[in-house]
């Protein structure tokens, strides 16, 4: 059926809208599971977020104090110079998982360098790039985990918005204009039937007549 068209009125017509309306129902049906599963996930998510938030809050209050003090101590230029020359020893995975058929990013830290803690040189620095340094290590696992419950948030916000402009689309336009087609060609069909109904009546009470 072509919205906007006028409407065939035969039995052919009546039943494939019919099937059509039954198929959109279904979708329906199943557009909305989907939806109540996505708000049953985004709580989910939110209540994850909400805890890897928290639980990065301390050390970072403490990472910032540490970099405050190594700035104060060692000045811009040699602490921005010893963070040039540090090579990088964390690197992150990316890979994708899927949650109710939506791609999620998961990232996964590692150390490129085994055990060791620390990449750079110990002449020219203090305690306190050594603390902020290993505390930024040991947490950056958390920053990642947090993001990547920040990113599925949305994700996942994206597509319930998406369910619900198709739901809305099924139960306020496509369905209620099917339903109107249905009735529609049911009311001409009646209609019909009751012409012809009145037709064969006088064809019927001719003939009568011309047998009399």
């Amino acid at each position: 059926m072509s919205f906007g068209g006028r409407v065939t009125a035969t039995k052919i017509e009546l039943i494939k809208i019919r099937r059509s309306m039954q198929v959109g129902k279904m979708v329906h049906k199943i557009l909305d599971d989907k939806r109540e599963v996505l708000l049953k996930k985004i709580d989910e998510m939110i209540e994850e977020a909400n805890k890897a938030r928290s639980d990065i809050w301390s050390p970072l209050a403490e990472i910032y104090s540490s970099v405050y003090d190594s700035y104060m101590s060692l000045g811009t230029t040699t602490l921005e110079s010893i963070s040039d020359s540090t090579p990088s020893i964390m690197e992150v995975e990316v890979n994708v998982r899927r949650v109710v058929d939506v791609r999620i990013p998961t990232l996964h830290v590692s150390s490129k360098q085994g055990g060791q803690e620390l990449s750079y040189g110990f002449v020219e620095t203090n305690a306190s790039v050594d603390k902020g340094a290993k505390l930024i290590k040991n947490i950056l696992p958390q920053i990642c985990k947090a993001a990547e419950y920040e990113n599925a948030i949305f994700s996942l916000a994206k597509e319930l918005e998406r369910t619900q402009k198709l739901i809305n689309a099924l139960e306020y336009v496509i369905i209620p204009q099917y339903e109107n087609a249905i009735a529609f060609i049911r009311a001409t069909l009646e209609e019909r039937e009751r012409e012809d109904f009145v037709r064969l009546k006088k064809v019927k009470a001719v003939l009568e007549r011309k047998k009399l």
